[in-house]
C-alpha cells in the first residue's frame, strides 16, 4: 500500500496503536528536559520574566506542548517561588496517557487550551508534526510515496498548489534528486499556538535549519532505544525531521506575533543564566560535597549549550 509520508507518519506516530500513544520519549532519545534539571530552571526564569511583563496577573499560564512524561512542568512547579506557584495554571499537552504520580495541579490535556495568558513551551514538538516529502525531477517536484511496512519508496504525483508555493518560498529544489520535507503543516501547527496566545510568549525548541542551509536530501530519520534507525513508518520507532523554523516564525507573525527572536538554544539559555561554568577549585578543598554537586551541574549545563549538540537546536520565541 503506497501512501504519502505525511499519512504514513501520522498513522505510525498517532494512529490507534501509534508510537507516541504507547511510548515515552525518554526511552528512545535524549531531550534537554532529561539531560539536565537546568533546562527547567531556565524555563522557570523565562516564566518569571513573562509574568513580570504581564504585570503579575492573578492567573498565569504555563503550557508544555508535547509534554511526554510531564517532567518539565513538574520540575518548574516544584521550583517556582510560592507567590508564582500559587498563581500558576499549568497544562501539559500530550496524546499519551497521564503519567502516574504527576502533581494534581498540572492538567493533562490532548489539545492546547483555547486561550493562554503566559508562557507556552514546545520542546521537540514541531519535528514530530507529520510532513510530506518531495523530490525534484526533470518535470518538477513530485511527492514521495512510501510503503509503511518496509519503508520502500516511489514517486507519486506533484504536490498541490499550496505546497508548491511553500517549497518555492522556503525550500527551493534546484537539482534533480534533491529532497525536501514540506513544512506547511508545522507552520499551521505553530500558528495555532500563536492565535491562542492572548498575551505572553511562545517558544519552540527543535532540530532546525534555515533557508540558506537546508539539507539537500532532507532530514527524515527514525529513533528507537536511543539509536538512529531507518525511517520505516510501521509504528516501531519515532519518525522525525528537522524543522524549517524560519518558516514557522513567518507563520507566527501572520497569526499575530508582534515580536520574534530566532536564535540557538545556546544563546537563549546563556541569556537565561545557563553558563556551564566550573566551580572554583578552592571549593573542592573547603567543601568537597558541594564542589562535586556544582561540578555535576556545570557538566549538565555544558551539555545543554554545546553548539555541536543540544546547544545547536533552533530556538524560536514569539510574543504578543
Amino acid at each position: 500500500m503506497w501512501v504519502t509520508w505525511r499519512a504514513a507518519i501520522r498513522e505510525a506516530l498517532y494512529g490507534e496503536s501509534g508510537f507516541y500513544l504507547r511510548e515515552r520519549p525518554d526511552r528512545h532519545f535524549r531531550t534537554s528536559v532529561h539531560a539536565s534539571a537546568a533546562f527547567a530552571s531556565a524555563v522557570l526564569r523565562l516564566l518569571e520574566l513573562t509574568d513580570e511583563a504581564l504585570g503579575r496577573p492573578p492567573v498565569v499560564d504555563l503550557v508544555d506542548v508535547g509534554s511526554g512524561d510531564g517532567l518539565l512542568v513538574a520540575r518548574v512547579l516544584a521550583s517556582a517561588p510560592p507567590d508564582l506557584a500559587g498563581r500558576l495554571r499549568m497544562t501539559a499537552v500530550d496524546l499519551s496517557p497521564r503519567p502516574e504520580g504527576l502533581d494534581e495541579r498540572i492538567a493533562w490535556e490532548p489539545a492546547l487550551p483555547d486561550q493562554v495568558n503566559g508562557l507556552v513551551i514546545a520542546n521537540e514538538w514541531l519535528d514530530n508534526i507529520p510532513v510530506d516529502v518531495a523530490e525534484q525531477t526533470p518535470s518538477g517536484p513530485r511527492l514521495v510515496l512510501v510503503d509503511p511496512r518496509t519503508g520502500d519508496e516511489r514517486l507519486g504525483p506533484a504536490p498541490d498548489a499550496g505546497d508548491l508555493g511553500w517549497l518555492e518560498r522556503w525550500w527551493p529544489l534546484r537539482s534533480d534528486g534533491c529532497r525536501a520535507e514540506i513544512g506547511r503543516p508545522r507552520d499551521e501547527a505553530w500558528a495555532s499556538v500563536i492565535v491562542r496566545l492572548s498575551r505572553g510568549t511562545a517558544v519552540a525548541v527543535d532540530y532546525a535549519h534555515r533557508r540558506d542551509s537546508r539539507p539537500p536530501l532532507g532530514s527524515l530519520v527514525g529513533y528507537r532505544n536511543g539509536l538512529s534507525v531507518p525511517a520505516v513508518p510501521d509504528g516501531s520507532c519515532d519518525i522525525t525531521a528537522h524543522v524549517a523554523l524560519d518558516a514557522c516564525a513567518a507563520a507566527g507573525e501572520r497569526a499575530g506575533a508582534t515580536a520574534t527572536t530566532l536564535t540557538t538554544q545556546r544563546d537563549a539559555l546563556r541569556e537565561l543564566g545557563i553558563r556551564g561554568a566550573r566551580p572554583p577549585l578552592d571549593l573542592a578543598h573547603a567543601d568537597p560535597a558541594t564542589y562535586l554537586r556544582a561540578l555535576s551541574r556545570a557538566s549538565e549545563e555544558a551539555e545543554l549549550i554545546d553548539p555541536s549538540g543540544l546547544g545547536g537546536f533552533g530556538w524560536l520565541s514569539q510574543s504578543r
